[in-house]
């Protein structure tokens, strides 16, 4: 359900344009700032659009955190492990292996990643949210290090180096946003206003929210987190799991949130006009708009509208 849209050339002020949208590639990471790398995962798909975005944060001097290493696929792990350069230019300066959640096309490649950062002499630990109990067997994940909500993930420039005033931290906070996923995280790059938002936010879709592991309360919550959090820290990009960097993140976290609301009128409008239906009665009147091949995965979020529904029904 991952319809990619082309948008603008981002501006970053404290770093200068972020280069144009370019067609996607798995070759090669793709700078976005000075610190921040995207390399897309080769899966792409219905569910995945162009595939999964690995995001590199830090430099060569502090190190690198990976933000969802995707799937097992070995050719894009070790080109995530040869763009986390040292300043000699060779490669597996990964400090820390971060999880956004547990599904398939995020978190299995944690471990061999991990695994292949040991063979060059080092451990990043695996840091995100253990999968709940009511996630699905293939989404099973636990991480060497829980986070806590709003812990602050830092990379530091070499205390051996000269010149450190020169050679900036990155701080990435980790604010809990399940409704996705239970054990969804975001991660917050302070420095430069940026937001990782997993597959809570995409580019040009919306995410699947699929029960018992989803839950709408939670996500529409979540939402309302993050847009806090865009404020408080001036965040202006959204860097989502599949799509492009999206410019305007409280607006677009309004956008996205009045979009959910207007679905749920209608999930409820169905409900009120087929009181005895079912799922399948309701989903042709609250997605008149999708095409039907979308149909089967809209069921999902459908079920979890119902699940709000009547949870706000019963209070």
């Amino acid at each position: 359900m991952h319809c990619m849209v082309r948008t603008s050339s981002i501006l970053n002020p404290a770093f200068g344009p972020m280069p144009p949208h370019q067609p996607w590639q798995t070759d090669r990471p793709v700078a976005l700032l000075r610190n921040v790398l995207r390399l897309t995962a080769p899966n792409p798909g219905v569910m995945t659009g162009p595939g999964t975005n690995s995001y590199l944060v830090g430099d060569a001097h502090t190190g690198f955190i990976v933000i969802d290493p995707g799937p097992a696929d070995a050719d894009h792990l070790q080109r995530l492990l040869s763009a986390a350069v040292h300043p000699d230019g060779s490669g597996g300066n990964i400090h820390t292996i971060a999880c956004t959640h547990s599904h398939a096309d995020h978190a299995p490649g944690a471990a061999p990643l991990q695994a292949l950062c040991i063979q060059a002499g080092h451990t990043p630990p695996i840091v995100g949210l253990p999968s709940a109990p009511s996630a699905r067997t293939a989404s099973y994940f636990r991480p060497d290090k829980s986070l806590q909500n709003r812990e602050l993930l830092t990379l530091n420039p070499r205390a051996q180096e000269t010149n450190l005033a020169q050679k900036p931290s990155h701080n990435l906070l980790a604010i809990h946003t399940p409704g996705h996923a239970a054990n969804h995280v975001c991660f917050l790059l302070q420095e430069d206003g940026l937001l990782f938002t997993g597959d809570h936010i995409l580019n040009g879709s919306t995410t699947v929210v699929d029960p018992p592991d989803g839950n709408m309360a939670a996500y529409l919550d979540s939402l309302d987190t993050l847009r806090a959090a865009c404020i408080a820290h001036q965040v202006q990009f959204i860097l989502p799991a599949h799509g492009h960097v999206m410019d305007g993140a409280v607006a677009e976290i309004d956008r996205l949130k009045a979009h959910r609301l207007v679905r749920e009128a209608k999930v409820l409008a169905a409900m009120q006009a087929l009181p005895d239906g079912t799922l399948d009665d309701w989903l042709p009147l609250a997605y008149d708009d999708v095409p039907p091949r979308i149909w089967p995965v809209a069921k999902r979020s459908l079920l979890a509208h119902v699940e709000r529904i009547q949870w706000l029904q019963s209070r």
